[in-house]
């Protein structure tokens, strides 16, 4: 993973930054590397897809764990920031579980195919002008057609991610029975997007999507019509999971380059990190980084050894902290980095263009998949409920 990260991305990222745009052949050589189908995988290969799809190492797919994807994902990070990542895979990452889940045969036989083929990609088409964090204040709505073939769908989408290089998107949706729906719309007439330039994040592809009047055929629905809602909070655990294991390898990009700048840098005759000042910024780096680690990793094992429903129980609260957490973490962390490579660190291109890109890009971790705000309240509340539930359950003994 490494090699094919320092071979097909390194050389181009700042290109792809300057341009606000990768390569359609890229995300088909992630397909062909063995790439694609384990991002979408996340902690486990179904065996439907083990010897259909390559698996980057030659892993044994039976053998794939939360480790694994840990460590793809951290390698991704070594490029320094996310908006590659999310560009080429952050779709992939976040709709492919849900759909295969949930989605019906079509979906399962010809969308999931084209994506993990890299013939087509998805984007996650949640948040609205007005509504982010607040996923029920969503006005996009479909409508059933006059001779009940589709769904007619209008509304607008925001900031979202992927949206540039999609051809499909994973849209939740107004139904007119009640509650929200998951729909898989193809981009077709009626669906146009506009790139958002952002602060940061440029290769991602952030879209501002228009659905005016699109029509979707009913085999596109993801799982039950008013249950949309259900599937995208359950779909939220993997998310923050994902942006928690992006933060800690931008962390540590921070620390390595600060390191490696104070090394060799000399100021009034002396190494940088000489400066007693300096090697307290590094320390305090290094623990707030190798703390994180060391959650994550707990995280993922406790993943790894719960059944379905206890994970969501138990661990939905301590998911949304460590989201929250890995994205503090992650601002201090490159602060001090920018602190101690001084105008490098401010410079696009060169030797701190690693911290100057996640300087920017810092934002693109502490908003998106909940806000820390939200994050924490909810870590609060989730553990509330467990609490409160394993009183009754004690009751019960």
């Amino acid at each position: 993973m490494r090699e094919w990260v320092e071979q097909k991305l390194i050389p181009h990222v700042s290109e792809w930054e300057q341009t606000a745009s990768i390569p359609d052949g890229v995300y088909k050589e992630a397909a062909t590397a063995g790439v694609l189908m384990p991002v979408a995988s996340g902690a486990s290969i179904i065996p439907e897809w083990r010897g259909k799809y390559p698996v980057i190492g030659n892993v044994n797919p039976a053998e794939w764990d939360g480790f694994h994807d840990l460590i793809l994902h951290d390698e991704f990070g070594r490029v320094g920031g996310v908006g590659v990542e999310n560009g080429l895979l952050g779709g992939t990452t976040l709709c492919t579980p849900a759909l295969q889940a949930h989605g019906t045969d079509k979906i399962k036989n010809v969308v999931i195919d084209e994506i993990l083929s890299g013939r087509a990609r998805v984007a996650l088409a949640v948040t609205e002008p007005n509504a982010g964090s607040d996923v029920q204040g969503l006005e996009t709505e479909a409508q059933m057609s006059s001779d009940g073939q589709f769904f007619i769908v209008n509304g607008q989408k925001k900031w979202i991610t992927g949206g540039m290089y999609a051809t499909y998107f994973m849209t939740l949706v107004r139904d007119p029975s009640g509650g929200f729906t998951l729909l898989i719309i193809k981009r077709s007439e009626g669906l146009t997007t506009r790139h958002i330039v952002m602060s940061g994040s440029n290769a991602a592809g952030t879209a501002f999507v228009d659905l005016d009047d699109v029509q979707v055929p009913l085999d596109m629905v993801v799982g039950e019509r008013g249950k949309g809602l259900q599937y995208v909070m359950a779909n939220f655990n993997h998310e923050r999971l994902f942006i928690g294991m992006q933060s800690l390898r931008c962390a540590r990009v921070c620390l390595e380059d600060s390191i490696d700048y104070a090394i060799n840098r000399e100021v009034f005759g002396r190494k940088l990190v000489e400066q007693p000042v300096i090697r307290f910024k590094i320390a305090n780096m290094s623990r707030q980084t190798e703390a994180l680690q060391a959650w994550l990793e707990t995280l993922i094992f406790q993943l790894e050894h719960l059944q379905p429903q206890e994970r969501i129980f138990l661990l939905a609260g301590t998911t949304a902290q460590l989201k929250a957490h890995s994205g503090i973490v992650l601002e201090n962390v490159v602060r001090e980095a920018v602190q101690i490579l001084g105008g490098i660190g401010l410079t696009r291109g060169g030797r701190g263009e690693r911290v100057e890109r996640i300087w920017r890009d810092v934002k693109a971790i502490t908003v998106p998949g909940g806000s820390e705000e939200v994050m924490l309240d909810l870590s609060a509340r989730r553990a509330l409920k467990v609490h409160e539930g394993m009183k009754a359950m004690k009751s019960h003994l």
